[in-house]
């Protein structure tokens, strides 16, 4: 699995950052970044969870 984060559309709600804190943060303006080495979710079972969580969509998984 690969995670994007379309920073065109987050709006720093941080429910991705809430729900799955192990893979997800937030920058210093409040937008939603991956953690380092987070990019295919780390076995996380929370990563489907906060992408559905995000209220704009910005979060999007990639299986494969």
């Amino acid at each position: 699995m690969r995670i994007s984060i379309d920073k065109d559309v987050c709006i720093g709600a941080g429910q991705c950052a809430l729900t799955a804190p192990a893979v997800f943060t937030q920058d210093d303006d409040g937008f939603s970044e991956l953690l380092p080495g987070r990019e295919d979710g780390a076995g996380d079972p929370l990563v489907r969870e906060a992408a559905r969580a995000c209220p704009v969509g910005a979060v999007t998984l990639h299986d494969g």
